[in-house]
């Protein structure tokens, strides 16, 4: 059975991006974010992480270290009885860092490599789907994969707003947060 998804960015969407999120305890999660993707399991679509963390690449953290943080934040989501059906990351970068990471890839957005893995892993319906991010690069995947897309303003969304001839098409909402954004999109149906 097909099923819709909201493929949501974690930087600056999820969590304040402060820059590299390198230790657990650095992660700070937005005081909505539980309620949000609360709202998105209730719905009965799934909730999936989307996300560049090239400071694998950069020698800031481990994969393993990143493990950490995302079960950080899955266990805070869970005190507040939201979960995440699944995080896929990209660990590269095309010009910096170490040379196992130091790559052109599929998976870096705004190419399509995770979105793609994500739906299939998870049998999505592409077309009843959302892409929630702050980046030019979120928009800009969106629209490669046929997705529609919401801008939040929290974490870079405020330069990215500033910057639209970055976009390749304008998101379907702009929001002031991922809360706001999941309650818009839900309302319409």
């Amino acid at each position: 059975m097909m099923t819709a998804a909201f493929f949501l960015d974690r930087d600056g969407t999820i969590n304040e991006d402060t820059g590299y999120v390198s230790h657990p305890d650095e992660l700070m999660i937005y005081p909505w974010t539980a309620e949000a993707i609360r709202l998105i399991n209730e719905s009965g679509a799934k909730a999936i992480i989307i996300t560049n963390q090239s400071g694998i690449a950069r020698g800031f953290y481990s994969e393993e270290t990143l493990v950490e943080i995302h079960d950080r934040l899955k266990e805070e989501l869970g005190r507040e009885g939201a979960f995440l059906d699944g995080i896929y990351y990209c660990p590269h970068h095309p010009r910096i860092g170490d040379r196992r990471y130091r790559i052109v890839c599929e998976c870096r957005k705004p190419a399509m490599g995770l979105l793609n893995q994500a739906v299939a892993d998870h049998k999505i319906e592409i077309d009843r789907s959302w892409v929630i991010g702050d980046k030019a690069s979120d928009i800009r995947m969106a629209a490669q994969a046929g997705v529609r897309a919401a801008l939040v303003l929290t974490g870079y969304g405020s330069e990215t707003i500033a910057r639209r001839d970055l976009w390749p098409c304008a998101p379907e909402i702009v929001s002031e947060n991922l809360l706001l954004a999941v309650r818009l999109i839900l309302t319409r149906g």
